[in-house]
């Protein structure tokens, strides 16, 4: 299997989800207005991936870029999993 085909994308998530989960890195992380986050859901079809995971995509000026994962579903990451990953 292909790296490309070990994932699909899930059906856009609701922007609000994404927009909440991005607001709480943003606040939990303190990056400021020249950080850009992204937030997407993905769905990984390899047995060793914990299935359908968030992703948020820290951008920040002069740094590479940093990829946090929570293995859950969009819906369901809390507060609690956002500062994990962008802290840690």
């Amino acid at each position: 299997m292909s790296l490309l085909g070990a994932f699909r994308r899930r059906p856009p998530a609701d922007a609000a989800a994404r927009a909440r989960v991005a607001d709480l890195a943003r606040r939990l992380g303190g990056f400021g207005p020249e950080v850009s986050l992204t937030v997407s859901e993905i769905v990984c079809a390899d047995p060793a991936c914990p299935g359908t995971e968030t992703v948020i995509l820290i951008l920040a000026p002069g740094a590479r870029s940093r990829a946090c994962k929570v293995g859950k579903p969009l819906e369901a990451v809390t507060d609690e999993d956002v500062a994990a990953v962008v802290r840690g």
